[in-house]
């Protein structure tokens, strides 16, 4: 056979197959289905999820700005808290600081005549110290301390009220309020506080730092958090409340839990410091020329004063081992 015309046969046929194959007829129909709705449909999804990715970042930048916000007005907030005035409105009394340091210096004037009398200027001089500085203000600390524990028993039952209230329609500033006219106290006269500067215009993020300058517990710490975040951000109140309601009354069982298990190291440490004292007041009732060599004496002051030491650095230790921070 000719050889030109076998070379001329296979240029027709592989001509006739190379149109065959790119015919635009001849792809599979599914397959370009598939490109067209994927070409069609797929800059719509794109466009949905990068709107969702969009939203969930500007909630997340608007969280991260609140607590940061937040956390510089905690480190704002702690020295006036631990301030006179501070504190004096921690414990919910109506005294001015000027009205305060008044009373102490006149109770540090009365012991310290007593001192005088008792063991001369020395005596004068710790007992103007006592009056002064000491007394005042472990009363004071025992206010503040005593109203925080109400205040703190009581915010999960408020919280309660207010996730009961939002679930049936009424606003936040209505839940508050029903917070203030109806709860005890020490929690009624700090939601009223709360609600008289909202009316006033104050912002809700201002009147929560005022709440937690007057109450600077980790659980009003919590409750700030939430509004604040869920006034910037959106959300469902009712639902981080509710979780908030559960995990402060976890932190009441444990706390009772934990007071429970060191009660009976607590007794040991209060008896064991409490002891030396006992003893030495019964001996000086007993045999008063027996001990008093400790008080006349200069060698005796100086036991007098590393006791002392040694039993304020046992308390301390003893204290430290027996409270526990969660």
């Amino acid at each position: 056979m000719d050889p030109a015309l076998i070379a001329a046969v296979l240029a027709f046929v592989a001509i006739g197959g190379a149109g065959f194959v790119l015919a635009p007829g001849n792809h599979q129909p599914a397959t370009a289905t598939k490109r067209v709705k994927a070409v069609a449909g797929g800059p719509k999804v794109d466009r949905r999820k990068q709107a969702v990715e969009v939203a969930a970042l500007k909630r997340r930048q608007s969280t991260q700005e609140a607590l940061k916000e937040m956390a510089n007005n905690e480190k704002q907030s702690r020295r006036r808290r631990f301030s006179i005035k501070g504190q004096i409105a921690q414990a919910g009394i109506t005294l001015t600081p000027t009205m305060f340091w008044m009373m102490a210096a006149g109770l540090g004037a009365v012991l310290a005549l007593i001192g005088l009398l008792v063991q001369g200027p020395i005596g004068a001089a710790m007992g103007f110290f006592v009056g002064l500085l000491g007394i005042p203000r472990w009363v004071l600390g025992m206010l503040v301390s005593g109203r925080q524990k109400k205040f703190g028993n009581q915010l999960a039952d408020a919280i309660d009220v207010i996730v009961r209230g939002v679930k049936s329609g009424l606003p936040l500033n209505q839940c508050l309020r029903i917070i203030a006219a109806e709860s005890p106290e020490p929690l009624a006269s700090e939601f009223k506080a709360l609600c008289d500067s909202q009316s006033m215009g104050v912002p809700l993020d201002q009147g929560m730092a005022r709440l937690y300058d007057h109450m600077p517990l980790p659980e009003v710490n919590f409750f700030s958090i939430v509004l604040i975040i869920q006034q910037k951000t959106g959300g469902n109140l009712s639902e981080s409340l509710g979780n908030l309601s559960t995990v402060l009354r976890s932190r009441k069982l444990m706390k009772e839990k934990v007071k429970a298990l060191s009660a009976e190291a607590k007794a040991s440490a209060m008896i064991i410091g409490a002891l030396p004292l006992i003893v030495m007041g019964m001996v000086y009732f007993t045999r008063p020329a027996y001990i008093s060599i400790l008080f006349i004496e200069p060698t005796g002051h100086l036991i007098l004063l590393g006791s002392a030491a040694l039993m304020s650095t046992g308390i301390f230790v003893m204290h430290k081992m027996v409270n526990f921070k969660f």
